[in-house]
């Protein structure tokens, strides 16, 4: 049993694929990558159990036939060999693999294509059409928000609620809280789902740009297939906290600044402020934000001047300066508001323009003063 293919259409599949290969799995096969191939159509296969990811490509085969191979040692070789068609045969009594290239010839043992694990059924699916960017542009705002902490496990997960002609992204590690819409989608039913961050993370290194994606998902699994590529990811059995509880009303102070000028600025700020607290100070009243930081163990302290626009009372309000740093960096306006109502309640950022069909808020909990 033997294919041929180009080395370089290869390796770009075997990438993409071994974003799901385990490093430490329970199951020794779970280091593999299934090949299936039929009628000339090479499916590779790789899983975690957790996130699945498919990719397809043609090749020349003499017949139709399955194997596990060894997934990094493949990949290696692959990626050692210059673009040409290499031969990959398969023995089929002892699954041995020998690659065949212009260079010479490399083996190794494959392993029974029926260990390896069976893939999710798409059965009570419901289905909907996104646009790549959409999606990779709320996976890029989101995921970094997400929690690490193993005991609120709904949170180590993005909220994906479907709402019809809508789907709202959520992340929160309750400190921050990032929510994305994305309009101009057409589903037949409202429900909302949890996907683990880091089957999310795979799918947002690989997503392809100018392209359409389409999202299907039950009660257990959540597909994602564009191209000729698909990750299933297993669903987070969980219930999300209620995230528009902790968004505040009545924002009647407004913050209108340059974002680079402001993140450069609090760089520059917090190298001063308290390592536990990372506290920085915004001194509100006028169109001159005052930023400033202290240490008191060490003596420290930095303040800076900066233009914005600012209509409401005057106030002092502090902040993560380590959040609001990672928040600013992760957007992508020139210009951006800060809402607020008072120093004890959450500030929500937002861009100063939306795009089109897209809609972003960002909230940080204050750091109170004193802390």
């Amino acid at each position: 049993m033997k294919f041929e293919v180009s080395s370089a259409e290869l390796l770009k599949k075997l990438q993409v694929a071994h974003g799901a290969v385990s490093s430490n799995p329970v199951l020794p096969i779970l280091e593999d990558f299934l090949f299936d191939i039929k009628k000339n159509n090479l499916t590779i296969r790789s899983t975690n159990l957790e996130s699945t990811i498919i990719s397809k490509i043609s090749v020349l085969a003499d017949s139709n036939f399955s194997v596990a191979i060894p997934a990094t040692i493949l990949l290696n070789t692959i990626k050692s060999l210059p673009d040409h068609p290499i031969t990959i045969s398969v023995d089929e009594d002892t699954f041995g693999v020998t690659i065949i290239s212009k260079f010479g010839e490399y083996k190794l043992s494959g392993d029974k294509p029926e260990d390896f694990p069976k893939l999710p059924e798409r059965d009570n699916v419901n289905e909907f059409e996104i646009d790549a960017d959409s999606l990779n542009n709320a996976l890029s705002h989101t995921l970094f928000a997400t929690s690490n902490d193993e005991l609120r496990i709904a949170m180590t997960g993005v909220l994906m609620q479907i709402d019809y002609n809508k789907i709202i992204f959520v992340a929160t590690d309750a400190h921050k809280l990032v929510k994305f819409s994305i309009g101009g989608i057409n589903s037949e039913e409202s429900s909302m789902i949890i996907v683990p961050k880091k089957g999310l993370q795979l799918l947002r290194n690989a997503l392809p740009a100018n392209n359409k994606a389409t999202i299907s998902y039950n009660q257990k699994n959540i597909f994602i297939d564009y191209e000729d590529t698909s990750y299933v990811i297993r669903l987070i059995d969980a219930k999300y906290p209620d995230y528009n509880a902790v968004i505040p009303v009545d924002n009647n102070n407004v913050l209108s600044i340059n974002r680079g000028d402001f993140l450069s600025s609090l760089k520059r700020i917090a190298i001063y402020a308290n390592k536990t607290t990372n506290q920085v100070v915004l001194n509100l009243g006028s169109d001159n934000l005052n930023i400033s930081a202290k240490d008191l163990d060490f003596s420290n302290e930095a303040n800076e001047d900066i233009h914005c626009e600012y209509s409401g009372e005057s106030m002092q309000i502090g902040f993560n300066a380590k959040f609001l740093i990672e928040m600013l960096g992760v957007l992508q306006a020139d210009s951006i508001k800060i809402e607020m109502s008072n120093p004890n309640k959450a500030g929500i950022i937002l861009p100063a323009e939306q795009e089109e069909n897209e809609n972003l808020l960002m909230l940080i909990m204050p750091v109170m003063r004193g802390h």
